[in-house]
């Protein structure tokens, strides 16, 4: 029994780390990781808080970042995840 417990939580913790990993490397990452260099460093990349340090400072970063920041993510191109359906 103790075995399956941690093989549960070692699996919990893979997927956290895996969905954590694919949030860093989506296309707004990407685009814009000069701009989260610079702007948004040491905000952690769940719930949002680089998208909105993004949009916070959107007038100052460059057109490629603006470009995705329009196109991507919840809310953006579709409603889905890295959807570009527009």
């Amino acid at each position: 029994m103790k075995l399956i417990k941690t093989g549960l939580i070692a699996a919990a913790a893979l997927l956290a780390t895996v969905s954590l990993a694919a949030a860093q490397h989506g296309p707004v990452a990407g685009a814009c990781a000069a701009e989260i260099e610079k702007y948004c460093k040491g905000l952690p990349h769940v719930n949002r808080a680089v998208r909105n340090c993004l949009e916070e400072n959107r007038e100052k970063a460059s057109p490629a970042c603006r470009e995705v920041l329009d196109t991507f993510g919840p809310g953006r191109g579709g409603g889905g995840r890295w959807n570009n359906s527009n």
